[in-house]
């Protein structure tokens, strides 16, 4: 017989190895996905890790490395306060919609002023358009005790159908022949978010992305409010005693993960996508959870966590244009990281014991 059993103590090798093995199954199990689907998986595999970085056209694609992790990071972070302190934010993905939404509707309301302070204005409004959307599930939950992981992903989909709403109607661009989308952000100076160096990816969302990183990292490791949210996680009992007061944690945790995705929402709309579309969102806020875990749950982790995911989305993309790789299994292999990851943290606090089992 196969059993699971507990360990006295968490291993700290395995809780450090999980990460790594989780990439290594992920790349063997998606190896033999993309096999079925006919491909030759060794280049696949190469395609996808390889070429962003030192393939041909890598002077390319490097800065898209940016361009992709800093909304992961961003999301990331906030999502790792909340789940440290037994928070489930699962509906980042709204928040990032409002966030862009607010931040584009303050833009768009000034255009075409050539103004110094529309971009700072619509980077408060992105981070209120997000702090807003999270703190209904945040107020739900502190008053009726509502399940802020069902409530926070129900508000995915309203968010989705104001985004509908909005490109379709008070966003529209009226020079846009009546094609659903605002107007094209990156042709408004004042509100275009560019790179801050040319050509290198680096624009403001990227700056927030660092400065968050450190955020967290000062937060969770200097001060009183992150061993709050530490020892609410770990032993929710002893935080009651302690005097952390639930309430305000709950408050706090998703209000910050939703400030933070509204910013990934308006750094992008004002940058990389460059307009409001019924379309615009990709799945940043839902991929940012594989992140917050592939990187432990800590800001230097989720820092590299966000580089990786970053490299299967554009390595992703150069393998479905290149090998026909179907994007919906491009998707199915980022998904397995999560799998795996799940599967190897189960071996942190068990482990397998073989032999017979004992008649009663």
């Amino acid at each position: 017989m196969i059993r699971l059993e507990k360990r006295p103590e968490p291993s700290r090798a395995f809780a450090l190895a999980a990460p790594v093995l989780a990439v290594v199954a992920t790349m063997i199990a998606g190896g033999m996905l993309f096999a079925a689907l006919g491909n030759d998986p060794v280049a696949s595999i190469v395609t996808i890790f390889w070429e962003p970085l030192f393939g041909e056209f890598a002077f390319y694609y490097r800065p898209q490395l940016l361009i992709k992790g800093a909304p992961l990071v961003l999301i990331a972070i906030g999502l790792s306060l909340g789940f440290k302190a037994g928070i489930w934010n699962i509906g980042a993905e709204g928040q990032y919609i409002m966030g862009a939404l607010f931040g584009a509707g303050v833009g768009l309301a000034f255009y075409p002023a050539a103004t110094w302070y529309v971009f700072p204005l619509m980077v408060i409004a992105g981070a209120a358009g997000g702090w807003v959307w999270a703190m209904i599930p945040a107020l739900l939950k502190v008053r009726f005790g509502t399940n802020e992981i069902l409530v926070s992903l129900m508000l995915v989909y309203v968010a989705e159908q104001f985004l509908a709403s909005m490109s379709l109607g008070l966003l529209r661009n009226p020079e846009g022949m009546g094609f659903p989308g605002s107007r094209n952000l990156q042709q408004y100076p004042s509100a275009y978010n560019a790179d801050l160096i040319a050509g290198s990816g680096m624009h403001w969302g990227v700056v927030a992305a660092l400065v968050a990183v450190i955020f967290g990292y000062v937060l969770l490791a200097r001060h009183r409010l992150g061993f709050a949210i530490r020892v609410t996680g770990e032993a929710p009992r002893a935080a009651r005693f302690s005097g952390v007061n639930p309430a305000r944690l709950i408050l706090f945790c998703l209000g910050t993960s939703g400030l933070l995705a509204g910013l990934a929402g308006l750094f992008e709309v004002s940058g990389p996508a460059g307009q409001v579309t019924i379309d615009f969102n990709v799945g940043y806020g839902f991929t940012a959870i594989i992140v917050a875990f592939l990187g432990r749950l800590h800001p230097v982790g989720i820092l590299l966590a966000g580089g990786l995911m970053a490299l299967t989305y554009i390595g992703g993309d150069i393998a479905s244009s290149n090998l026909g790789l179907p994007a919906a299994a491009i998707q199915v292999f980022q998904g397995m990281l999560l799998f795996f990851l799940l599967a190897f943290d189960l071996f942190t606090n068990f482990r397998l014991r073989l032999g017979r089992t004992e008649a009663v």
